[in-house]
């Protein structure tokens, strides 16, 4: 029974499905050039998107198929429009399409959608997408929709309720789902959580209610006891959290979709932006919301003797105490000092009649020393830009159980505020606890240099005398600069003056604060031994820096020490400089973030700015197993563009981690990379001498060029990793971006004009291999500068985010670049096809005007550029349709993820060298060799055709020269006599000739080439 004074439990949540049944098709177009077509539907609702399955070569279709969506609005489903459309997989036709052919569509309104019961099968006609179209036939349809109800478990608040009522332990594993219909009221059990037609390929799918942020707990505990159980394969990841529009409600919805690594591309995604909620203009105005009640402990005045105290912090939810104070000798104990801010999570339902106490308390002795109590709905509300709260003093009461032993007073400050207060960062924070590792953090990566040094002559080297006869010395400088080394080549001896000559470049990475030391040794590698002749200690500080290629003057250097003895081992002739005019890479050049010089003079005003939001991550996979075998993600965020990193908090123990942080970038050229990656803090729970690397769980990169000016995009994308066992999807991340560019036309469009790397790189280009070892050095170099902070950014972090492991063999990786190589290609290999089925009459209709359109060109020659200029201005205006509207992440088909063999992937994760056995290697070898043979092949034939060529006038074959040049000298007179029109008009109708005037054998013209001869039989 339930008492007057407990609350009424709350009431369900409503859902409305909306089902659309696709059940056949009559009559429909044969488009796949073989007298059928292979459909298949796509329905598209309110933002979602569905899809049947194809049946192959049938023009009167059967599918049975149920298409289940999710009415964002219930009270607008009249307005909502649904979208049905036919389409003829291409993949089943003869190939020559270069996409799936339009077979119709029919597009229906709310109004026209029946409750379930009342519905019936429907067929619609389906109608043209525009005049042009050719369609026919009709689709039978059966649509309908139905009210469902999700109840969430009861917290366990009230000790008498659960007294009172038998635990039931089948109703832990998850909410039931109740359905209404017509009055009726029917439960359906966990293990049937959605309603799954027959015939339905599409994954089940649940939708819940969410309530607003930052509260967010959808199915972090339900899936935690299936754990411990036996294994299951449906069960091994966490169900995947997708957010879906809210329409006018305001509330959020998540639709959880039980089956991993269903989907790779990225959605757009819906919710509150900050800056819609009042006419103040927020600084973070493209994350949601967090409230938190801040609480700012100072210190304290005129207690009671004490040893070590601290303070406890308890509210409905939370309970925290602060580190305790530890005086120095002979210390007054009645003025401790704490200077400690704490954020608790602050939800305003639940506080409406809530306290927050604050109290002191002694380590050793746990005796109580005062406190003080606040009533939650007296805390000022602060809001940036506002000015911070000042602390105040307030006096210290001991209650009813110590009225008189408690006096003094404690200076303290409490407000409630958002992420955006300046005392969040540093802010202990209740979903962050571990304060060291967890925090969030804003990195500078250091400023590089390249050290160039030209090693020029060495002379009064003491070289040993008992060289043999004829023998000359072999003396090389090995020049070392923190854990980079290189070594010149053999010097060239001048027997006048006994010296050694070199004029070689070498390039270092030299970092600031430039403390490091240039060390160079002479050494004398004739004999087996290597000797020493002298070295040189040079401090990078003191070396020289030029911003362009201006000369700069060499100098001497004395060699010290070496094994021959003495204080005179001969001297160096040197050139140093640290260059300030290249830009040091750190990064692969197609992903880079920032191309700026070094030279801080060099560098050209900010075009713009980037806002990043990162909202949060959806269904994360568990990474570490706590106690008990229950899974746990301890996620962070890490965002890198240009010399800037940044990291967010840590949410400890959670799934769907909600961080709400947003960061800015200058941005100085449109064509660069934002990367940002999720990573499990292992870190945390290390101790200081031990390493715990941080588990990447992916990563997306966005261009920042694709973005639109001032334009918001808050997108979901997918977070895939590569392992040895394949693909896996580890979740989604939700960011919201904006690039905001104010002067767009005069500042931004003069960029695309501009050398895209510094002026140094193309007076003194380096070379690639070069390029790639400075590269190394360079990301090494800024993972030990970002391994020092506090918390540190670990090395395999910094590697993950700079791709520093790109340069390896893959042959994943290979065979992307060749599938890409083909994809340009494509428009030639079209055009192709389509001049072949002008020339064999395929359309009669463009056969006809495609002569028309060549007699206008051939007749008026100066139109032929202008044409073919408006010609790319017309596809340009066409495939603005199929403009992007977001920002794509990682494609898994152009990186050939998907259908990878593991064999070659546990190839790409193997070191080098090689770690695997001898049988394995050898496997490897011989398939390298195979794809080697192709590859030379190819080459051969390319070398083949420009042999022959050059034999048409080489005379390698006579009769061959002999033929061409009697031709060359017919066309000749003929192109003499005949005008230029009438002999385009002709050869461009004898081209264009009928099939029925054609031989169907290869043209003389193209035998006599193949007949030539080359350079392949002379081939070993």
């Amino acid at each position: 029974m339930t008492t007057p004074f407990q609350q009424p439990p709350p009431p369900p949540r409503a859902i409305r499905k909306l089902i659309v049944e696709v059940v056949d098709a009559r009559d429909l177009l044969p488009k796949d050039g073989q007298g059928s077509s292979s459909p298949y539907v796509i329905a598209d609702f309110d933002g979602q998107r569905k899809r049947t399955s194809t049946k192959y070569r049938e023009l009167n279709p059967v599918w049975n198929e149920a298409l289940e969506f999710t009415v964002s609005d219930p009270n607008n489903m009249e307005l909502e429009e649904l979208e049905i459309e036919v389409f003829n997989d291409k993949r089943f036709g003869n190939g020559s399409g270069r996409k799936n052919h339009f077979l119709g569509r029919v597009k229906l309104y709310g109004t026209q959608f029946a409750r379930r019961g009342e519905e019936g099968l429907v067929y619609f006609a389906l109608e043209k997408k525009s005049v042009f179209s050719w369609i026919r036939g009709e689709i039978g349809l059966r649509i309908y929709y139905y009210d469902e109800l999700v109840e969430e478990d009861k917290p366990p608040q009230q000790p008498e309720e659960t007294q009172q009522q038998p635990p039931e332990p089948e109703k832990t594993k998850s909410p039931g789902v109740v359905v209404v219909e017509e009055g009726k009221v029917f439960e359906v059990p966990a293990q049937m959580e959605s309603y799954v037609p027959e015939g339905q390929y599409s994954p089940p799918v649940v939708v819940i209610e969410e309530s607003p942020p930052p509260m967010v707990h959808v199915h972090q505990e339900p899936p935690m006891p299936d754990m411990a159980g036996p294994p299951q394969p449906e069960m091994q990841y966490p169900p995947e959290v997708r957010k879906m529009q809210t329409g006018i409600s305001g509330g959020e919805r998540v639709r959880i979709l039980r089956k991993p690594n269903g989907d790779y591309s990225p959605r757009v995604i819906s919710g509150r932006f900050a800056g819609n909620e009042s006419e103040r203009v927020h600084p973070y105005d493209l994350v949601e919301p967090m409230q938190y009640l801040f609480v700012r402990i100072v210190k304290a005045r005129g207690i009671a003797p004490n040893e070590s105290p601290y303070v406890k912090i308890r509210t409905f939810s939370h309970f925290v105490r602060s580190k305790p104070v530890s005086y120095r000798p002979g210390e007054s104990t009645d003025s401790p000092e704490w200077h400690q801010v704490f954020a608790l999570g602050h939800n305003k339902p639940d506080t409406t009649n809530a306290t927050l106490e604050i109290s002191i308390w002694d380590t050793p002795s746990e005796q109580f020393l005062g406190g003080v109590c606040f009533d939650l709905s007296d805390v000022p509300v602060r809001d940036p830009p506002d000015s911070p709260l000042a602390p105040q003093w307030y006096r210290l009461e001991g209650g009813e159980q110590n009225p008189g032993r408690v006096s003094g007073d404690i200076q303290l400050s409490v407000w409630i505020g958002t992420q955006a207060d300046d005392a969040f960062p540093e802010a202990w924070s209740s979903d962050a606890p571990y304060v060291a590792h967890t925090r969030s953090k804003v990195y500078q990566s250091p400023k590089l240099w390249y050290l160039r040094i030209t090693i020029i002559e060495a002379q009064d080297l003491h070289i040993a005398p008992n060289l043999p006869p004829l023998t000359a010395p072999e003396i090389r400088i090995k020049m070392q600069l923190g854990f980079q080394s290189a070594r010149t080549r053999r010097g060239s001896m001048n027997n006048h003056s006994l010296s050694f000559h070199w004029n070689e470049d070498l390039l270092f990475v030299a970092g600031e604060p430039l403390e490091d030391t240039l060390i160079l040794l002479a050494e004398d590698r004739t004999n087996k031994d290597t000797v020493l002749l002298g070295h040189i200690v040079i401090p990078v500080g003191s070396i020289e820096q030029r911003n362009d290629d201006r000369h700069v003057a060499s100098k001497w250097f004395a060699l010290d020490g070496g094994n021959g003895g003495g204080s005179y081992c001969g001297r160096m002739h040197l050139r140093l400089c640290l260059e300030g005019g290249y830009h040091v890479l750190d990064e692969t050049a197609h992903v880079c973030s920032d191309f700026r010089p070094t030279a801080k003079q060099l560098w050209k005003p900010p075009i713009g700015i980037l806002e990043l939001g990162i909202l949060g991550a959806r269904g994360l996979l568990p990474m570490k197993n706590k106690g008990g075998g229950k899974g746990s993600t301890d996620a962070y965020c890490v965002a890198k563009y240009g010399k800037k990193w940044v990291r967010t908090r840590t949410i400890t123990d959670s799934f769907d981690p909600r961080w709400n942080e947003q960061y800015t970038w200058q941005v100085y050229d449109p064509c660069t990379v934002l990367t940002v990656g999720v990573f499990d803090n292992w870190r945390m729970f290390a101790d200081v001498s031990e390493e715990k690397p941080d588990c990447r769980i992916g990563k997306v990169r966005i261009r920042v060029s694709t973005l639109e000016s001032n334009k918001v995009y808050k997108n979901s994308y997918p977070l895939l990793v590569l392992l040895r066992t394949g693909l896996k999807k580890m979740g989604e991340i939700e960011i919201a971006i904006r690039f905001a560019c104010p002067s767009l036309l005069p500042d931004t469009c003069a960029v695309y004009g501009q050398p895209l790397l510094p002026r140094m790189h193309y007076l003194r280009p380096l070379g690639v291999a070069q390029q790639e070892a400075l590269r190394g050095a360079a990301t090494k170099m800024v993972a030990q500068w970002l391994a020092r902070s506090e918390p540190p950014l670990g090395h395999e972090v910094v590697r993950y985010m700079l791709d520093a492991d790109s340069h390896t063999w893959s042959m994943r990786k290979s065979k992307a670049n060749w599938f890409r190589i083909v994809a340009v290609l494509a428009w030639a290999v079209g055009l192709a096809k389509w001049l072949d089925d002008i020339r064999r009459w395929r359309n009669p209709v463009t056969t006809v005007l495609v002569h028309i359109l060549y007699l206008v060109l051939v007749w008026y020659p100066d139109l032929v550029v202008p044409t073919g200029f408006l010609y790319v201005v017309l596809i340009g205006i066409w495939y603005y349709r199929f403009r992007p509207k977001i920002p794509a992440g990682m494609d898994t088909r152009l990186s050939q993820a998907e259908t990878v063999d593991p064999d070659e992937l546990d190839e790409e994760f193997d070191t080098i060298p090689s770690s695997k056995p001898p049988d394995i290697i050898r496997i490897r070898y011989d398939r390298l060799r195979m794809l080697a043979a192709r590859v030379q092949t190819v080459l051969g034939d390319f070398a083949t055709q420009g042999e022959r060529v050059q034999a048409l006038v080489s005379w390698r074959d006579p009769r061959a020269t002999k033929l061409f040049i009697g031709v060359c000298l017919a066309i000749t007179i003929i192109l003499y006599v005949v005008p230029p029109k009438m002999v385009a008009v002709a050869l461009g109708f004898y081209y264009l000739r009928h099939p029925m005037f054609r031989d169907p054998m290869p043209p003389a013209s193209l035998n006599f080439f193949r007949r030539l001869p080359s350079l392949s039989d002379r081939l070993m």
